[in-house]
């Protein structure tokens, strides 16, 4: 019996300028398959997948959709086709209902009927085990509802081919399990699935196949069921990988932060975190847990002094539990100026980390060029031979993909911008480093490398606060956990004691717990 494609693609290449993004890629999805495609940053699997959701258009090759040649020059063409792509940052109208937004653009009758819309939303939900209510306003909605309501809006608009961008990023051991049955049910009624995630035990568990890419050039295609981390790791990397993450024990932590009743509210006056009570200590590695928009970025921005503290306090101790300093209240530079060594690794890369439009060298000038001792030379000029050869030991040390350090920081791929802002902030030689979501969209063998560079932190005496989003990680690598749900830390958990299923059960707790096992 002849195989029935969804999806070919043969001899796929793309150039920007100098740079082969895509050299000469095959790569083919089945009809009624979850297809998962693997890589390091850097290696062209965003670039080939926006030529086929219609961003971008190949230099060279072609492209079949269920047998017959495709021309892609738009996402409309691609919807046409029946592709849709649901992107890891939702495009979604905060102030409309569901309903509304799967709509949204589509043609039709000057006076919608929305109520017929809602039971045709209602039908696939039903018949793919979505749960999703088509009245609610997206504002009102947890992560994975919103991913809901991406995914239905491409089926609703006839999508039989979806590609998912790292769907459980943000998402909770339960709702991902969920994701995983619902993407399961779609396969058996016909639809094909590209699954990019950096997941490794995710892909074993829901993919059939799983395709790889390294440099640009496509490796090779294997079943999942012949596939093991091991050798899914070796084929990305183009070696063998350890891929153990160490934990070694805390010696001799001394107290370095402590918030009481730390409370923030947004500009609207809503309480983001709410009375937060945590002691933080050099030499371990404090894992926060929780579903996205939780207080995860509230917590990490009060202690550096970002957002605005309503209530409650925050104590730096130097040295040790005799004294300390309050830093409450006080932005960035009045803290840097009472000598607190605070780094910090944001969630938003580009917006507060780094600068876009500057290369490598400037953006770690970022950190001196205020420093009279290291930012200036005599003369009161700007000293670029040491950031300069900072930036080259972060691009070597981290294998940052760039033609050069002097290139703009925004022509990297995400994971490569992530790998210059941890390095950078890491060089900074701090007391407290905190890092949000520091391998997001990082491949694994450069995630193994960050956790051992956090590692190396701890071991330095500094107290590490990490916000990461994989539950799996977060056990093996931190001391300590403590899980946040709407604001309020709702239990600090011992990291070597606690399940995965009992952090999961925290992250949707709406009341205040205690600590266990911590």
């Amino acid at each position: 019996m002849e195989q029935t494609y969804a999806i070919e693609l043969q001899n796929i290449t793309k150039r920007f300028g100098s740079v082969v993004a895509n050299d000469k890629v095959n790569m083919s999805l089945k009809k009624g398959e979850i297809l998962s495609l693997l890589g390091e940053n850097g290696c062209g699997k965003t670039t080939l997948m926006n030529m086929l959701s219609g961003i971008y258009y190949p230099d060279e090759g072609s492209i079949r959709v269920y047998g017959k040649d495709a021309v892609i020059r738009s996402p409309k063409d691609a919807y046409e086709l029946g592709i849709g792509m649901v992107h890891q940052h939702f495009k979604l109208v905060d102030i409309l209902t569901a309903a509304e937004n799967i709509v949204l653009g589509l043609p039709g009758k000057q006076v919608l009927n929305i109520r017929q819309v809602a039971a045709e939303i209602n039908e696939l939900a039903k018949k793919y085990g979505f749960d999703i209510d088509p009245n609610r306003k997206i504002y009102d909605m947890s992560v994975s509802q919103k991913q809901t309501v991406e995914i239905v809006k491409m089926l609703y608009r006839g999508a039989r081919i979806l590609i998912l961008d790292e769907p459980t990023a943000v998402l909770t051991p339960q709702e991902a399990d969920r994701l995983f049955e619902v993407m399961k049910n779609m396969r058996d009624d016909g639809c094909s699935i590209i699954l990019i995630t950096h997941k490794l035990h995710e892909v074993l568990s829901v993919s059939d196949r799983v395709t790889i890419l390294r440099k640009g050039k496509y490796i090779g295609t294997v079943e999942t069921k012949d596939a093991t981390v091991s050798s899914l790791t070796e084929m990305m990397v183009g070696e063998k990988v350890s891929l153990n993450i160490d934990r070694p024990e805390p010696v001799n932590p001394i107290k370095r932060l402590e918030l009481k009743n730390v409370t923030c509210k947004d500009v609207d006056g809503i309480t983001t975190l709410d009375h937060a009570n945590l002691t933080i200590y050099g030499g371990e590695i404090l894992g926060i847990a929780g579903i996205a928009g939780g207080g995860q970025k509230e917590l990490l921005e009060a202690i550096a002094g970002l957002y605005p503290i309503t209530e409650g306090s925050v104590d730096y101790y130097p040295e040790d539990e005799s004294s300390k300093t309050s830093i409450s209240g006080m932005d960035v530079t009045a803290i840097r100026k009472l000598g607190v060594r605070l780094a910090f690794v944001p969630e938003d890369r580009l917006g507060m980390g780094l600068v876009g439009s500057m290369n490598m060298t400037d953006n770690v000038m970022l950190r001196s060029y205020n420093d009279r001792k290291s930012g200036m030379l005599d003369g009161g000029f700007l000293d670029r031979k040491t950031p300069g050869k900072l930036a080259m030991e972060i691009k070597e040390q981290l294998d940052v993909v760039t033609p050069s350090i002097s290139a703009p920081v925004r022509r990297m791929s995400g994971g490569n911008v992530q790998k210059v802002l941890v390095g950078r902030e890491i060089a900074q030689s701090p007391k407290v480093l905190m890092v949000a979501y520091p391998t997001r969209g990082i491949d694994i063998n450069s995630s193994y490398t960050i956790y051992r560079l956090l590692n190396e932190q701890k071991e330095k005496g500094v107290a590490v606060i990490c916000v990461i989003e994989d539950l799996d990680v977060l056990l093996e690598l931190c001391d300590r956990i403590a899980v946040l749900c709407a604001g309020q830390i709702t239990g600090v958990v011992d990291g070597r004691m606690v399940t995965k299923e009992e952090v999961g059960v925290l992250m949707t707790k709406h009341e205040k717990g205690g600590v266990v096992n911590a």
